[in-house]
C-alpha cells in the first residue's frame, strides 16, 4: 500500500514538474524584423472567402522565401475578442503562411452565424486554400488547424471532417455540449452565461436549440474515435475538459497530448510559453 501510494505521488511530481517546466517563466522568444529579398517578401493579403453562398472577411500572413509553405489556419472564440495574432505573426516569422477569418454572420462576415456553420466554414476554408494552393505558395498537404475556446471546439470537429487535416491545437476548448446540458437547456441562464450583445446575427434559442436538438453532433467525447488518427494537442487552463480529453486518449493512439496549466481563459501570463508550444507542435517549415 505504501509503494503504491509512493508512486502514485511520484507521478504527480512528476506530472506537475512537466507543466511547471512547459510554462516556465524563463521562457523567451527571439523575434527579428525580415531582411526583404527581390521576390517573395512577406506580407499581408485580405480575403474574401466564399462559404456556402456567402462571403468571409479574412486575411493571410505570407512569409519570406519561395516555394511550398505550410498553412496555418486559426480560429477564433465566441464572439472572437482574443485573436492570437501575436502566435500568427510568430509562425509567419517561421515560414508560414497564417490565414484568420471571421465565420459567417460574425465581425462583418456574410451569412448566417452558428455553431454547425463555424463547422462547414473551415471545411470551406480548406477548400478555398487548396483552390488557390499555387497563388499563394500553399503546401496543402501540411495544414494545422489552431483554435481558441469556441474555436478549439470547432477545431476538433472540423478534423473529423477533414481527412487530409492531419494536426489540430485546440486551446481551451469551449464544451458547448457540457454547458448546455448543465444549464438544462434554459435559454435565460444561457443568455446570462454566453452574453447577448456579441456581434453575431442569430438568437440564443437559435445559438443553443440545435446542440439540445442534435447533441451527439455537439458532444466531444462522441466524435473522440474519429480523431484516432489524428495529432492533437489539448491545452487547457482548467479541468472541466478532462472527460473529453480520456475520450479521446482512449481513442487516439497516434498522437495526442493534454496539459492544464495555471493561467486563465486567454493564457494571459504564459503566452510564450504557449507560443513555443504551438511552434513545436506545428514544426518547421
Amino acid at each position: 500500500m505504501k509503494k503504491s501510494l509512493y508512486l502514485l505521488a511520484l507521478i504527480i511530481l512528476v506530472a506537475a514538474s512537466y507543466n511547471a517546466a512547459a510554462q516556465s517563466k524563463n521562457d523567451t522568444l527571439v523575434l527579428r524584423n525580415d531582411e526583404w529579398g527581390k521576390m517573395y517578401r512577406s506580407g499581408f493579403r485580405e480575403l474574401n472567402i466564399p462559404s456556402s453562398g456567402s462571403l468571409m472577411q479574412g486575411f493571410m500572413y505570407t512569409p519570406n522565401g519561395g516555394g511550398k509553405h505550410p498553412l496555418l489556419i486559426m480560429l477564433h472564440g465566441f464572439p472572437g475578442n482574443e485573436r492570437n495574432l501575436d502566435l500568427a505573426q510568430l509562425a509567419r516569422a517561421r515560414g508560414w503562411n497564417v490565414l484568420y477569418f471571421d465565420y459567417r454572420g460574425s465581425w462583418g462576415s456574410q451569412g448566417k452565424f452558428s455553431f454547425k456553420n463555424c463547422v462547414e466554414d473551415v471545411v470551406n476554408v480548406v477548400a478555398y486554400c487548396k483552390k488557390n494552393a499555387a497563388y499563394f505558395n500553399t503546401d496543402t498537404t501540411n495544414i494545422t488547424l489552431f483554435g481558441h475556446s469556441m474555436g478549439g471546439w470547432i477545431c476538433l470537429k472540423a478534423l473529423t471532417y477533414l481527412p487530409e487535416v492531419k494536426k489540430g491545437f485546440a486551446l481551451s476548448t469551449w464544451d458547448i455540449y457540457a454547458d448546455v446540458k448543465q444549464l438544462g437547456g434554459d435559454m435565460a441562464k444561457l443568455e446570462k452565461a454566453n452574453g447577448k450583445y456579441f456581434v453575431l446575427n442569430a438568437t440564443t434559442r437559435e445559438l443553443f436549440q440545435p446542440v439540445i436538438d442534435d447533441p451527439d453532433y455537439f458532444n466531444l467525447r462522441v466524435i473522440a474515435p474519429r480523431l484516432a488518427g489524428k495529432q492533437v494537442v489539448m491545452l487547457d487552463e482548467h479541468h472541466l475538459n478532462k472527460g473529453v480529453a480520456d475520450a479521446i486518449t482512449a481513442a487516439n493512439k497516434v498522437s495526442f497530448d493534454y496539459q492544464v496549466w495555471a493561467t486563465d481563459h486567454g493564457f494571459s501570463n504564459t503566452r510564450v510559453s504557449m507560443m513555443k508550444k504551438v511552434l513545436a507542435f506545428i514544426g518547421p517549415r
